[in-house]
């Protein structure tokens, strides 16, 4: 069963994700923010990170750049799941490392499709 970080500092948008994932089948670790995240990933491999973009401590940017400087995380796929939609920040989102960029409101559907795609 793959194994998914999610992470964002809302909890209503953790517990939107964990339910969503949880329900197709993936087991999920949810992280507060950026240097949660981090922290936790120093324990454990995952098979995907979905990440949201603006956090207290350490953003998704961040938080990509500091997982894709180790060796178990240069090919896991690391999704951005954030309000912040625009070129720019699309394409910094790549600079960093991010697999792909979901916009919220997120559709469950859509979120499950794009993470079977990515997941190996």
């Amino acid at each position: 069963m793959p194994l998914i970080l999610a992470v964002d500092d809302s909890p209503s948008m953790r517990k939107m994700v964990s339910f969503t994932l949880t329900g197709a089948g993936y087991q999920v670790v949810e992280a507060v923010d950026g240097q949660d995240a981090y922290e936790k990933a120093q324990s454990r491999s995952f098979d995907l990170v979905l990440t949201d973009q603006n956090m207290p401590r350490l953003d998704g940017l961040g938080l990509t750049r500091k997982l894709r400087e180790h060796p178990q995380f240069k090919t896991t796929p690391i999704l951005m799941l954030t309000t912040e939609s625009s070129d720019l920040m699309k394409q910094a989102g790549r600079a960093a490392g991010a697999t792909g960029w979901l916009v919220k409101p997120f559709d469950p559907a859509r979120l499950l499709e794009v993470i079977k795609k990515v997941i190996r």
